[in-house]
């Protein structure tokens, strides 16, 4: 913990150091921005290719050299304060967490005030303003928030299994405890060799980051890291509830329903248990199910649609909901003053932004390619099938390259015509309403 803070203290004194000393060139004329550096996590096993064809096509539709610095998304907190500490830095930073250190680096002026800038940006522009508050320091914008929706917990589970088991979906925390001891003991697979567990939680850093545990700790009635008891508000750590969950769940842990290796378990392969018939559930956002569903999909697409269910929030043993919320966002796009020199430079910046929240690139970043991921049919863009192997790089490279979107990479552009799309939408809402 000391290396800890000394490391954050050191990347607070760097960035506000070089930031005042690339700001001395005032409001000179920028320069034709010809390329943009960018550091962004990959949620994938390797990082994208430099020559591979989002990142072509991504040049394209900007019209700059997009320089981006991928850093395993397991490790990225710490890959931002060695950068920050360092000389090195990109004009664009993918910022995950609005955490003490970066909090700290913006108030120390490492980072550009955008609260005045965007509104002349029609991409950029927020149509959010809650969430945009909710991801400020003290009421200023540091970051371009990256939008996701506020109510999107789910608990995924194999619906093969289940059906097999004879058992229906979770509703409380208990029943959730049932089917995890039901997934371990009751050999779900038919394999009869003991060799599954019930739910599979991956490495997880910090307290209140939206982790299987938060989640858990918010059904007990813990609060969603901060909750108000007596009048007084408190950290969600020293109620009752939160020990309590955290019991539960060591109860599960000591009973071998959580993989044994939850301490280390790599984040970026957190779907292979599930998908290889290892581990049952998942407590995650609902985003998870689409991809979950397409990777039984690209293995059998015949025999896909009884793989992956989902529910939403579940009943604590208080007897009520307590849903647990996000802040709207997941991080933000910043940028640092180390590197953008300027208000020339940062307009120039900003409007590479503003291009790269328009419709041209949210379409590559959620359908992928025109006539390699999907074919123009009515206005609607209708899926490639069967997926090529060209198809499949381009759909595994934006999952990553999606991580350097505002909000408007996330809403649909094409709609798709797909019809497991169109019923997975259709139990995304009912998520939502029951949920």
């Amino acid at each position: 913990m000391i290396h800890r803070k000394l490391t954050l203290a050191a990347a607070v004194a760097t960035a506000t150091a070089l930031s005042l000393t690339a700001c001395s060139g005032g409001n000179a004329p920028a320069a034709d921005l010809t390329s943009v550096s960018i550091m962004a996590p990959f949620l994938e096993a390797q990082p994208p290719a430099a020559d591979g064809a989002v990142q072509k096509k991504l040049e394209e539709l900007t019209g700059k050299q997009v320089k981006i610095n991928w850093a395993p998304n397991a490790s990225y907190e710490d890959k931002t304060n060695i950068t920050l500490a360092g000389s090195d830095i990109p004009q664009v930073m993918v910022i995950q967490t609005k955490s003490p250190g970066f909090v700290k680096n913006a108030q120390a002026g490492a980072f550009w005030d955008l609260t005045d800038k965007l509104d002349k940006y029609p991409n950029l522009k927020t149509t959010f303003p809650d969430i945009q508050k909710n991801s400020s320091v003290n009421g200023k914008v540091y970051g371009l928030f990256r939008e996701r929706s506020p109510m999107r917990t789910a608990v995924m589970f194999r619906q093969d299994w289940l059906d097999k088991l004879g058992l229906q979906p979770p509703k409380t925390v208990e029943d959730l405890y049932k089917v995890a001891k039901a997934f371990t003991e009751q050999d779900p697979d038919g394999n009869g060799i003991n060799d599954t567990w019930g739910i599979t939680i991956p490495k997880w850093g910090a307290l209140g980051t939206n982790s299987p545990y938060d989640v858990i700790e918010e059904w007990f009635g813990a609060g969603n890291r901060w909750t108000e008891r007596d009048g007084k508000l408190v950290p969600s750590f020293e109620t009752d509830e939160f020990l309590q969950a955290d019991r539960f769940i060591k109860k599960m842990v000591d009973e071998k329903l959580i993989n044994p290796d939850f301490a280390t378990f790599d984040p970026t392969k957190w779907n292979e248990p599930f998908f290889n018939g290892k581990g049952g559930m998942i407590v995650d956002v609902d985003s998870r199910v689409s991809v979950l569903v397409n990777l039984f999909k690209q293995a059998d697409p015949n025999n896909f649609q009884n793989k992956v269910g989902f529910v939403g929030n579940l009943v604590g043993p208080d007897g009520k909901l307590h849903a647990h919320p996000t802040d709207g966002y997941s991080g933000f796009l910043a940028i640092p003053k180390a590197s953008v020199r300027s208000e020339a430079e940062l307009d120039k910046v900003l409007e590479f932004l503003n291009t790269m929240n328009g419709k041209d690139v949210a379409v590559l970043l959620n359908n992928g390619i025109e006539n390699v991921n999907f074919t123009l049919q009515d206005g609607k863009a209708a899926t490639i099938k069967p997926e090529t192997p060209e198809g499949k790089a381009v759909s595994t490279d934006i999952k990553s390259y999606a991580q350097a979107g505002h909000e408007r990479c996330r809403k649909p552009v094409l709609p798709r015509q797909a019809a497991h799309r169109l019923r997975t939408a259709g139990l995304r809402q009912a998520h939502r309403r029951h949920g």
